[in-house]
């Protein structure tokens, strides 16, 4: 092994681990979009907010849920902290359905 070589792995590793990192963060992100669209389906469809909620925790996980109306719409916001190294960065996605359930 050379020296060069040692003092390079570090920095490799590093760099492995960000871009494993931002990948998890990623697919984190598209669990979070689909459990707000699940969430937002079910308020649509007249389920509770407790409802709402453990539909997005099966889904997504800890995510705290946020409901809103806008209209005819019902719409779901859902809101987490991203997991591992990049525990800082707040993830978030909204979704809304016709609320005909009502």
């Amino acid at each position: 092994m050379t020296a060069e070589f040692a003092v390079a792995l570090p920095a490799i590793a590093l760099v492995l681990a960000g871009c494993l990192a931002s990948v998890q963060l990623a697919a984190q992100q598209v669990r979070l979009t689909d459990a707000a669209a699940d969430a937002a389906r079910a308020l649509g469809r007249g389920e509770t907010s407790a409802t709402a909620q453990t539909i997005a925790t099966r889904v997504a996980g800890a995510a705290a849920l946020e409901v809103s109306d806008e209209g005819e719409f019902v719409c779901a916001r859902l809101t987490a902290s991203g997991g591992g190294l990049l525990a800082a960065v707040r993830l978030s996605a909204e979704s809304c359905a016709v609320g005909g359930g009502r």
